[in-house]
């Protein structure tokens, strides 16, 4: 799937890839380490620069450290207090073994503070979200979904997390409450991936909403602009629903971006049906504002860079 980033965002090829797609977390994370450690002693890399909390941030993480190679941890400070995910798992270790902490919001330094790093010779920085300056330069380039003909105002929803789509509970319960939605209060578009799709159909379920094929990042953009409503269980989408301007409703029981619910742009409804109907309906249409620059207001990226070249 990455490959539509790389053409959609005119980002160019990577020198290494690595094609370490499949398998178990620590599996993946072993292979990671092995093939990152080798490009590192090729390269003779000064720095390491790592982005958020999947199994190659860890991997990527750890290969330079044993390398004693310096690392900058970009989206540091992120916590869900849930051992239970993978995510945080990868991302606690990697803020613990970086030499430059890359912090996107008030919330992540108070994490960081309160886990002692104030005392440790590690520079922790607020410098906002990357992922606000790649949805503000992208805006303009967004584009229409292929064949889609709905006018403004519908639900954008995404379904993917594995504590939903891998829970029959949780999902029947999601399903449902989309059901109800679409029939009753506007049309629910959701982009659903093949994977999600064929768990649904496995377990019985019918979901009567306006499917469609998994979109490309541009042409995410062009319909969180025109949504009425962000009804997720992504992290990332409950930022970029706020970067838009929509209020959001997210089917999980909790969320590392703490600062959307306390600001009231963001809702927790786990995955409860009556909960995810009522709180759609008391959100669709509210506009939300970033007064605040919540997360850096698009420049983070520059704040990063002038950094790395001090260093």
């Amino acid at each position: 799937m990455s490959d539509v980033f790389f053409e959609q965002l005119g980002i160019p090829r990577p020198d290494y890839q690595l094609d370490i797609n499949s398998g178990s977390h620590g599996d993946m994370t072993g292979r990671m380490l092995i093939e990152i450690e080798k490009v590192l002693l090729q390269e003779k890399s000064d720095w390491v620069l790592l982005y958020g909390d999947t199994n190659s941030t860890l991997a990527g993480a750890l290969a330079a450290a044993k390398l004693h190679i310096p690392v900058a941890h970009v989206e540091a400070g992120l916590r869900s207090f849930n051992m239970q995910m993978p995510e945080e798992i990868n991302r606690i270790l990697t803020d613990q073994i970086s030499s430059v902490l890359f912090c996107p919001t008030d919330s992540t330094m108070a994490n960081l503070k309160q886990e002692g790093f104030a005392d440790k010779p590690i520079q922790v920085l607020q410098v906002g979200d990357v992922m606000q300056d790649s949805a503000e330069f992208f805006a303009q380039q967004a584009t229409q979904p292929q064949g889609f003909e709905l006018d403004e105002g519908f639900i954008l929803a995404t379904l993917h997390r594995a504590e939903n789509t891998d829970n029959p509970e949780r999902l029947a319960a999601i399903v449902a409450a989309l059901n109800h939605l679409h029939a009753n209060l506007a049309p629910v578009v959701l982009p659903l991936h093949p994977r999600t799709r064929n768990v649904i159909a496995a377990q019985g379920l019918t979901l009567d909403v306006h499917l469609i094929e998994p979109v490309g990042y541009l042409e995410m953009l062009w319909l969180l602009q025109r949504t009425g409503l962000v009804l997720t269980d992504s992290g990332g989408v409950q930022k970029e629903a706020f970067f838009f301007g929509k209020a959001c409703v997210t089917m999980r029981d909790q969320t590392e971006w703490l600062e959307l619910i306390e600001g009231g742009f963001n809702e927790l409804v786990d995955a409860n049906t009556n909960k995810i109907i009522e709180a759609t309906k008391r959100n669709l249409g509210r506009t939300v504002k970033d007064e605040n620059e919540l997360y850096g207001g698009g420049k983070a990226a520059q704040r990063i860079a002038e950094v790395l070249v001090k260093q």
